[in-house]
């Protein structure tokens, strides 16, 4: 009971409450649970790519491409069913899309030894470059959307599922998943092997460079099922469908419990992150704090993460070393006796 007390997922479950209780006390109309169920539509997107997200870093990558990866997707899926491609294939051809985004990173990465920031922030301008022009095909030049989808594509953005909107419950699915993935299974801890220790792994004789791939090209999969999933909530395909999902998703991440240095981090962390950040911005709008300003909180939310997180990285290492110290003198004291 006290080791569940001291997880960080617990500290992130208590400043969910405290949020929505403070923002509750501002507009009591914040915390009406259709609102907040309903809600979760608006910052949904940001989660299912932050948990794929998660495995990256905990691997020892990063990846900030995916938010072009999203509007890529969604853009081939909208090219797609202009051309009178049939519903099924076209999500394929979307899906398919994000993976070779994902294997593309991976390989770059891995053949080149250049940092996977650096990987990756390039291919974000790529992605967002072969976006537009492969909307241009279709005459929606610029950040124009391409729409006109099958009726049974849109429904998705609003339906329900065992009560709860649909988008809702497919980043849940997702969260359960990853989180057997991650921690049940060999994969996952090959996964923390390879970010605690690249050399270690090989030894040990795990495929790094195979098990970073499998985390990049599960990442572009899932920015391609966010694209696909706000082009049904929005109606249309647009090139900066992902744009505003950078800056919070890799907060998401990283607010969970994902260390930037690799070898730590939780897929359950960044899905109550996730709902953290997202009340954030929905309790700020509700009380009336401007756009711009619940978007550089956020950013400011970044900092102080990874601050709390090498802080109690600290904090913990100074308590292990001081009972170690006491238990010593302990035996000692007792031996002289």
């Amino acid at each position: 009971m006290k080791k569940l007390f001291f997880r960080w997922e617990t500290a992130l479950l208590a400043m969910l409450v405290v949020e929505l209780v403070v923002f509750g006390l501002v507009n009591p109309r914040f915390l009406n649970i259709a609102n907040l169920i309903y809600g979760t539509s608006d910052f949904v997107q940001i989660g299912i790519v932050a948990l794929p997200l998660t495995l990256v870093i905990i691997a020892g990558g990063i990846d900030v491409s995916f938010a072009s990866v999203i509007g890529l997707a969604a853009i081939v899926f909208g090219v797609a069913t202009f051309y009178g491609v049939p519903l099924p294939l076209a999500i394929a051809l979307a899906l398919a899309s994000g993976a070779l985004c994902g294997l593309l990173n991976a390989s770059i990465i891995h053949l080149s030894k250049i940092q996977p920031l650096v990987v990756t922030l390039g291919s974000l301008y790529l992605f967002q470059g072969t976006a537009t022009v492969a909307s241009g095909l279709v005459g929606a030049g610029g950040y124009e959307g391409i729409g006109n989808f099958p009726e049974a594509f849109n429904a998705f953005g609003y339906a329900e599922f065992l009560g709860l909107p649909a988008p809702l419950a497919l980043f849940l699915a997702l969260a359960l998943v990853l989180v057997v993935l991650l921690h049940f299974t060999r994969f996952g801890r090959a996964v923390f092997l390879c970010g605690q220790s690249g050399n270690a792994a090989r030894f040990a004789g795990i495929q790094v460079a195979r098990v970073q791939t499998i985390t990049y090209v599960v990442t572009g999969v899932s920015a391609a099922i966010a694209g696909l999933v706000m082009s049904a909530y929005f109606g249309s395909a647009r090139v900066d469908l992902g744009s505003a999902t950078l800056l919070p998703a890799v907060t998401a991440a990283v607010l969970g419990g994902a260390s930037i240095y690799g070898g730590q981090g939780s897929i359950l962390g960044t899905l109550i992150a996730t709902f953290v950040i997202g009340y954030l911005q929905q309790g700020l709008q509700a009380a009336g704090v401007p756009s711009q300003i619940s978007s550089a909180l956020s950013g400011g939310l970044l900092v102080v993460a990874v601050a709390l997180r090498q802080g109690s990285a600290i904090l913990a290492d100074f308590i292990a070393v001081a009972r170690q110290k006491k238990q010593t003198r302990a035996t000692i004291t007792s031996g002289g006796e």
